[in-house]
């Protein structure tokens, strides 16, 4: 452990002339045309799945020669390819082979929970991680306690839960397809505790709240006396598939504090999203860095891109 320490301590060797600190000690030059290439690949979407060459560059903020050249060093590694009997470009094979070994390596809770740490610490609440089961109910997988002698613990670890009782559920149910939510709205829906909802026009109207907002927030819907906002987790197809809960008892968690609370979970939430390969649709429409003004802010998870 003290080698470890002693290791991030040490003073990095100054690179070459030029070089890159941040990325590797690389030169400038090669950090640009690396960047380049990347805001090429992001320009592909699933609506996006075939571009020309003017396309890519107006896209990117690129000049058409420049892209011409990236594409070919792309082509040549099958990161893109033509598409048969046209001159316009689409991802090529070797994509697939990355993703196929970056999915079987990510693991959700794994993932999430260095996030959910910070998160913990900078709300000192109790929060956790929920995913959606297939049969359209949510279980809580884990959780990082409140460090607060008063606090929420969740206990119904694994439970089946459905989706209209509690923050986190109401998250998984805004984002569901409009046939599946129909499907659960048309009930029953259970009462947990005397405040669940169970009107569904009213219900209705707060899920295209949360869509709109990207966060849901809970006043003891799913146990009495706890307060909870919840915000969406997507993946690399855009479909939210967890969501974290930042929990608490009542008197700690007013309105306000939950909204407050709720911009540090939708940065956790954002975060974690990106490592599980979410892109934003304008972040993949972003450009390039050294030929374009900047990128905006990426959008909610659930907007597939």
């Amino acid at each position: 452990m003290n080698s470890v320490i002693e290791s991030h301590s040490e003073v990095a060797a100054p690179g070459p002339e030029g070089a890159d600190s941040a990325h590797g000690g690389l030169p400038a030059s090669e950090v640009r045309s690396l960047d380049r290439a990347v805001a090429i690949l992001n320009a592909f979407t699933r609506k996006r799945n075939e571009l020309g060459v003017s396309e890519i560059a107006q896209l990117t903020g690129l000049n058409t020669s420049t892209t011409h050249r990236l594409l070919g060093s792309l082509a040549a590694h099958g990161l893109v390819q033509q598409a048969s009997g046209s001159r316009r470009y689409a991802l090529g094979s070797h994509v697939l082979r990355l993703a196929y070994i970056a999915s079987g390596h990510v693991n959700v809770q794994e993932a999430a929970l260095p996030v959910m740490r910070r998160l913990r610490d900078a709300s000192d609440e109790t929060v956790g991680l929920h995913l959606l089961r297939a049969d359209n109910r949510r279980i809580v997988v884990d959780q990082v306690e409140s460090h607060k002698p008063l606090r929420r613990t969740y206990t119904e670890l694994g439970e089946p839960i459905p989706l209209h009782q509690g923050a986190p559920g109401k998250v998984f149910l805004a984002f569901l397809s409009a046939e599946a939510r129909e499907a659960i709205l048309a009930g029953p829906l259970e009462a947990a505790t005397d405040v669940t909802p169970t009107d569904v026009s009213k219900l209705s109207e707060e899920l295209t709240l949360i869509r709109e907002r990207g966060y849901s927030l809970s006043f003891g819907e799913r146990v009495a006396d706890i307060h909870t906002v919840a915000v969406p987790v997507a993946n690399h197809t855009g479909a939210v598939i967890a969501s974290l809960s930042i929990t608490g008892p009542t008197a700690r968690m007013p309105r306000e504090r939950l909204e407050a609370l709720a911009e540090l979970g939708m940065a956790a939430g954002r975060e974690l999203s990106r490592y599980l390969g979410y892109v934003a649709p304008n972040q993949a429409t972003g450009q390039a860095t050294g030929e374009a003004s900047g990128t905006a802010p990426g959008g909610a998870p659930g907007d597939a891109p």
